[in-house]
Formats: structure tokens, sequence, C-alpha cells
């Protein structure tokens, strides 16, 4: 990175601190996303992390707008450098039983008492992408697109993102026919094809097959 690129790429991360500097006098600031609404297979994932404000997570952006190696890297930077993050795990099955959204809510919620566990810290605010989280007694601001304007956000976005992208891959091995290793469980024409010729496997979720079959027939 050139000094010219560095200074642009700080000012970049300055600009994504502003709503946390917004809430400076707060002690725990928590960026909380998930990764996994949309897919035909596979479980949702959330995170939650609190970023110190003196390190420089340089490129940390929406997950979404990275590469996957980038991913990679910033995952085990965020995993070692964040005063404290959390992830939580909601299965195939459950997302049938109560609907996704119900079900990233239900991430959300043990991603944050995943970060309480372990880090003994319970966040004094969170800033959340896009949605308010039900039965979370702590103060929350829901930003629309807040991974690619809050860094705490984003961070969170990144842990859920390779964290569920983890999981994918050991499915592809259990399930080689589907294909997960290249598409995630995202309804791409390969992968239904494939729950077409194959039929769902445990992994699937139901409720969301209902329209592929409906079109099949």
């Amino acid at each position: 990175m050139t000094e010219a690129q560095r200074l642009k790429e700080e000012a970049r991360l300055k600009e994504m601190w502003k709503l946390e500097e917004e809430h400076a006098n707060l002690t725990f600031i928590a960026g909380v996303d998930e990764a996994g609404r949309g897919p035909l297979a596979g479980p949702v994932v959330a995170a939650t992390a609190i970023l110190p404000k003196d390190h420089l997570f340089y490129y940390l952006n929406d997950s979404k707008k990275m590469t996957e190696k980038r991913r990679e890297a910033l995952f085990l930077e965020i995993k070692e450098n964040a005063i404290a993050y959390g992830i939580g795990i909601v299965s195939p099955e459950r997302i049938d039983e109560i609907n996704i959204l119900q079900a990233t809510y239900e991430a959300m919620r043990l991603a944050i008492e995943e970060m309480e566990k372990n880090f003994s810290i319970i966040p004094s605010l969170l800033l959340n992408d896009a949605v308010r989280i039900p039965m979370v007694d702590i103060p929350q601001i829901p930003i629309v697109h807040g991974d690619a304007k809050s860094l705490s956000i984003a961070a969170a976005s990144v842990l859920a993102k390779v964290s569920r992208d983890h999981l994918m891959l050991d499915y592809a091995k259990e399930y080689p026919e589907y294909g997960f290793e290249k598409h995630k469980g995202y309804g791409t024409k390969a992968h239904t094809e494939a729950i077409l010729e194959y039929g769902p496997c445990p992994i699937h979720r139901r409720s969301f097959l209902k329209k592929l079959y409906a079109g099949e027939s």
C-alpha cells in the first residue's frame, strides 16, 4: 500500500467509525449482522463484535464487497484483536419451525449471549444491520445498509459470513452431490437442479423448497 493509498484507506475507516464515535460516551458498542437468510440450505449465522478504537482494520467493509481471501484474513484479525465477539448459529430445522426472520433474531440473540459468556461483556449499545432484535434489553439502533456504514457492523458481517462459509464447506464434504462449496446453499441453477435430481438432504430448508417443487410440477 502506497502512502496515498494508506491515507485514503484511513480516511474511509474514519468515516465508517462515525456512528461509534457519536456514542463514544458508552463503554461497549457492538455491531450485529447475519449471513444466510436467503439460501435454500444450511443454517443462518449471526455475529456481534466490539472493536477497539486504536486498531486499524485495513480494508474492513461490508463482507459482500470483499474477496474471499480478504474476508478470511480479516476474520482472523477481528477474532484476534476485537475487544469481544460472539457467533450464533440456528439450524435449518429451526428455520423451518419458526421461519427465517425469527431464526435470524434467535441467531443474533445467541451471538450476544455467546459474547457475554466468553468475554463477560454486555454491550452498552447494539448497532444492527437493518433490524431491531426482539427480546433484547440492550439499547439498539437499526441501520439500513449498516455493514457499509459502521465498522462494528462490518466486522460482525465478516464473522458471520466466514463462519457460515466454513460450515457449508464442511457440509460439501458430507453431501458432495449438491456443490455446497461453490454456492454455499444459495439457489443457483446447479443447486436447484441437484435438489430436483437427488431430493433434499438433511440441511435443506424444507420451507424454502415449496416453490421449487411447485414449479417442477
